[in-house]
């Protein structure tokens, strides 16, 4: 019954229901530096935990999970951006590695949660955690953040309350007031065509009634992914600073009664005991090395790929076009000398890379050019390989954009996903379609779960008129993103084009293709037939 209403209420109005939808399934929508308590030490002995109450079984959760994402899969403000994904993935993976040593990931979680990190087109700045494994990270965030370590921190918290099980661990505790939330998901999703306030008044009236009996329950859920969250971040090898900074911004949000920008806040108030707890913890750790400011140099280089990637989430984060000349106005002011010498600071980078990729969305090509080759010449400048790397890949970025097809660079390094990905768009473009496919089909044979991959090998397919094989990329794509019914269409026209052509000397080619398709149609027939199932049993509890 739960599960079965989340589609619904995300599409109708998605730009405010992401937060909306999960705060009345009573999931988790917080920060790692919303509150804290008595963190261990970075490599001390992990504290009791609260214990696992919760009468949902994994698989149940990740059920729960998969039907949520589905439904933000196909919400127009889920984003796949490659380059902000590999970035999060370079902090994501090391915090999974720390809470798997500290044995806080169970073995049975690792394997069936789904562990994927979701990007979120949207300006406010929040991150939430769903059932089964689902995180997601709001553009908003990635771009107020001062460094990969505060972003650490909220990733890390949200970590926790999965691990910890929080979720179900909460929608047993509450059991019995779980009608009254889900009816008044049900007349908000009615009143939402006919009045949004009307919608927005009786979903939060459903969250109030629900939410004040667990507040206590749920504080302590709060200072226990707050403890544990700290302690895994900092056995990633992250630095205590960023907690200090992410906490700072969401206080500093708070004494100004918040704005709307920090959803957060609203369902999870900075308290001054929790303020309190936050700044002992800081003191009793020992000291780090300080944040250098935004004007200051930085050498290694960490700051100013953080730079970029906060610059690229403002853009992606989509302003509009009176929040696109800003940027570029800004990056037209950085001095020509910047970052030629090699001192260069993140601040004069992030501009600069904001303002190429913003003109890029405004068709200004040769501005866009000219900004990417200046952060071209200060990335060789500085003789860093991952700059250099990111400053010719949006150099290639712009040039697609423009709609160039001839002439085009080719990237030097292809190991990441962003990159692997640009440049089969480059190939695909300049109608090397063969050239693309080849290490396409590589990737998607060890991450059969990125949509994006499958999407660019169903072009290239085409492009070579690998029709079958076209088909089935395709539905492997829809596959990935837990569009089953969609994916046994795709599968359906595979084999209905297979007996098209079956008279003709193609069949026997298709042979082996013929069976992969066949045997993945029957996989998803039998997904579906489960699911219909348990709707039923759904319905019926």
């Amino acid at each position: 019954m739960l599960s079965s209403i989340f589609p619904k209420s995300f599409q109708q109005k998605s730009r405010l229901t992401h937060t909306r939808v999960a705060l009345a399934a009573i999931i988790f929508v917080a920060f790692c530096a919303s509150s804290t308590a008595q963190a261990p030490a970075r490599s001390g002995p992990a504290l009791p935990t609260l214990g696992d109450t919760s009468e949902l079984s994994v698989s149940a959760e990740r059920r729960l999970g998969d039907r949520i994402a589905a439904s933000i899969y196909r919400d127009p403000d889920y984003l796949d951006d490659p380059v902000l994904g590999d970035y999060l993935q370079g902090i994501w993976l090391p915090l999974m590695a720390a809470a798997r040593a500290r044995g806080e990931l169970a073995p049975e979680l690792e394997q069936r949660f789904a562990w994927e990190v979701m990007q979120i087109r949207d300006r406010s700045i929040n991150a939430f955690a769903l059932p089964g494994g689902y995180l997601g990270v709001h553009m908003g965030l990635m771009a107020v953040v001062s460094s990969r370590d505060e972003l650490a921190s909220v990733l890390a918290h949200e970590l926790s309350h999965v691990t910890q099980r929080h979720i179900s661990r909460l929608m047993t505790k509450q059991s019995d007031q779980m009608p009254w939330v889900i009816a008044a998901m049900v007349l908000g999703v009615l009143a939402a065509s006919k009045s949004p306030d009307a919608a927005n008044a009786a979903i939060v009236g459903g969250q109030a009634a629900a939410m004040q009996n667990q507040l206590n329950f749920s504080r302590d859920m709060e200072r226990e992914a707050d403890r544990i969250g700290f302690a895994i971040m900092l056995d990633a090898g992250f630095e205590k600073q960023g907690f200090a900074g992410m906490f700072d911004k969401l206080q500093q949000a708070a004494r100004l009664n918040d704005n709307g920008a920090f959803p957060y806040l609203r369902s999870h108030p900075l308290t001054t005991e929790r303020i309190a707890e936050v700044k002992g913890r800081l003191q009793l750790e020992a000291p780090g090395p300080a944040l250098p400011p935004a004007t200051a140099p930085d050498a290694s280089g960490e700051r100013v790929l953080h730079a970029w990637m906060a610059a690229r989430a403002r853009v992606l984060g989509d302003p509009g076009v009176d929040g696109l000349r800003p940027l570029l106005a800004e990056a037209q002011r950085v001095p020509v000398t910047a970052g030629a010498s090699g001192a260069w600071t993140p601040r004069d980078a992030g501009a600069l890379y904001g303002g190429a990729l913003a003109a890029s969305r405004l068709r200004d090509h040769a501005q866009a050019r000219s900004l990417a080759a200046r952060l071209t010449v200060a990335a060789a400048t500085r003789q860093q390989a991952e700059l250099a790397d990111t400053a010719q890949a949006l150099a290639l970025e712009i040039e697609l954009a423009a709609g160039n097809s001839t002439d085009l660079p080719r990237l030097k390094n292809t190991r990441a996903r962003a990159a692997l990905l640009l440049q089969a768009r480059a190939d695909l473009a300049a109608g090397r379609a063969e050239e693309a496919s080849s290490p396409l089909q590589g990737w998607v044979s060890n991450h059969p779960r990125d949509a994006l991959a499958w999407q660019l090998l169903a072009q290239a397919y085409g492009k070579q008129g690998q029709t079958l094989r076209a088909i089935r990329a395709d539905a492997e794509s829809r596959v990935a993103q837990l569009d089953y019914p969609a994916a046994r269409d795709r599968f359906k026209a595979a084999q209905d084009f297979m007996r098209s052509n079956r008279a003709s000397g193609a069949a026997a080619s298709n042979y082996i293709d013929g069976s992969i398709i066949d045997t993945r149609a029957r996989e998803i027939d039998q997904l579906l037939r489960e699911q219909a199932l348990q709707e039923k049993l759904d319905r019926k509890l």
